[in-house]
């Protein structure tokens, strides 16, 4: 691991911290201190400058070696924010995008930037013949796409980097791919050290049991649907986002496309300011919708997963994952969004509807990364089950919900008690939901004018009711 005190240094090309200076130096140390086609992987919080890293790494390995230096990433939006970063510490590359059939003069570039697939389909088809690479660099590593291509750079050294050191295929650990993992500083200690926001985070329960998981381990966008377009889902997102992100420039997270639009109907007929972006919208639209997004205080940009990497707008206060998910990588990287420090922003809020913090913990919180780098299985089968979370939670109505049935003197009903004492009495244990629905019933009417007011109250207590049914 590597320690250290962080503290800014001042360098006219680039401003480089300690901490990232002390990466650099591990990571040459461990390659010097073994043959070519060595394989390292490295840990670093999102925020924390990896791409800066790796392009100083870039920089000082061609200078040592005289060899060159191939970066592959898996989003266009990546290879340009890698290919600006190496330009502006003068490091002279090429991007390698679909617009590439050839390098005809590869003697004018010592660093190469490419998009994963067109690099395979290049070299697959022997249109590139890549020559003299003595180290390749792997953006967000915990992508599976990039392991096609490391048959091609067999005696290459690589260098893999993430935020999460868990690989998107739970059949391919990455502790098959790379001899070691070097863990940088944590989420904690760079908030601590002011190079991250800090986070604030609410936890709202929802009824996941509609859910199911695919075979990528996830849950499944069908599934997913089924429960956050529902319109009392989409009313606790809306109360959610007004009590704790309202006039906050937002990113609400969907798993779902139809979802997401929704989110953007329910939002624009409650009169917010929002936009709805997914992979459907070509690159002048995709570029309006965040240029909007930049330059609008308040700003609301519901998407799915496109903005979870190659994204970053500095000034974003808040983030709702309006989704559940099993990935440890995306909880880490929807979150992360959110928080990069500035002058006039040290924190920001994060909206779990997906019962994300009882999954994973908080943002922040301290994670072993060796033990789930060298024993992924271990890690995965002790995931906290949904089962598990909800059987954990206790409802309680919401201030402004109380509101609503301020002539009711009682709000809560205890079910399993009821059911308890039903049963040592010798009654039906069942008759504890038929008191329950009653004292449902009897708020309802005891807090309306008629039958139509008293329907509707009853609309505003499935939390309630489903809390009650799963005692």
């Amino acid at each position: 691991m590597i320690l250290g005190v962080v503290e800014k240094e001042k360098n006219i090309e680039r401003e480089l911290y300690t901490y990232q200076k002390e990466a650099i130096e591990t990571i040459f140390e461990r390659f010097k201190s073994f043959p070519e086609s060595y394989n390292i992987l490295y840990q670093l919080p999102t925020g924390g400058g990896k791409t800066v890293i790796f392009s100083e790494i870039a920089k000082r390995y061609i200078k040592e070696t005289g060899r060159k230096v191939l970066i592959l990433t898996h989003r266009i939006e990546l290879s340009k924010q890698t290919s600006k970063t190496l330009t502006e510490i003068k490091v002279k590359n090429k991007v390698i995008n679909s617009t590439v059939k050839e390098i005809p003069n590869q003697e004018d570039f010592m660093c190469y930037v490419a998009m994963v697939e067109t690099l395979n389909n290049r070299l697959k088809e022997k249109q590139l013949d890549m020559k003299n690479i003595g180290l390749v660099i792997v953006d967000e590593a915990h992508y599976n796409s990039f392991r096609k291509l490391f048959k091609y750079f067999s005696k290459c050294d690589i260098l893999g980097v993430t935020a999460t050191p868990l690989s998107s295929n739970i059949n391919l650990p990455m502790k098959n791919t790379y001899n070691e993992l070097i863990v940088g500083h944590s989420i904690s200690e760079l908030i601590e050290k002011s190079f991250l926001a800090k986070a604030t985070t609410y936890s709202y329960n929802v009824g996941l049991g509609a859910l199911r998981i695919g075979i990528n381990g996830d849950y499944t966008v069908k599934s997913s649907e089924v429960v956050y377009i529902d319109y009392v889902m989409q009313e606790k997102l809306i109360y959610a986002y007004e009590e704790r992100a309202k006039n906050k420039k937002t990113l609400i997270f969907n798993n779902g496309i139809n979802t997401s639009k929704f989110v953007y109907d329910s939002f624009k007929s409650a009169g917010y300011p929002i936009r709805h972006l997914d992979n459907k919208h070509n690159d002048s639209e995709r570029k309006e919708i965040i240029d909007w997004f930049r330059e609008t205080p308040d700003a609301i940009i519901t998407s799915v997963g496109i903005l979870t990497t190659g994204f970053d707008v500095p000034d974003i206060e808040a983030i709702i994952l309006n989704r559940a998910t099993r990935s440890l990588t995306l909880y880490h990287q929807m979150i992360g969004r959110g928080s990069r420090i500035m002058d006039t922003k040290k924190t920001f809020t994060v909206v779990d509807m997906g019962n994300n913090l009882a999954r994973f913990g908080l943002w922040e919180d301290s994670i072993n990364w060796q033990s789930i780098f060298k024993n992924p299985d271990f890690y995965f089968e002790n995931l906290t089950s949904d089962e598990n979370i909800e059987r954990l939670f206790t409802y309680e109505m919401p201030a402004d919900l109380r509101k609503k049935f301020k002539k009711s003197s009682k709000f809560e009903f205890d079910v399993e008690a009821a059911f308890k004492e039903n049963k040592n009495k010798g009654l039906k244990p069942k008759l504890a939901l038929d008191m329950a629905i009653e004292q449902h019933a009897t708020m309802c009417l005891e807090n309306s004018e008629d039958a139509y007011d008293a329907l509707e109250l009853i609309k505003l207590l499935n939390d309630s009711i489903a809390y009650r049914v799963q005692q």
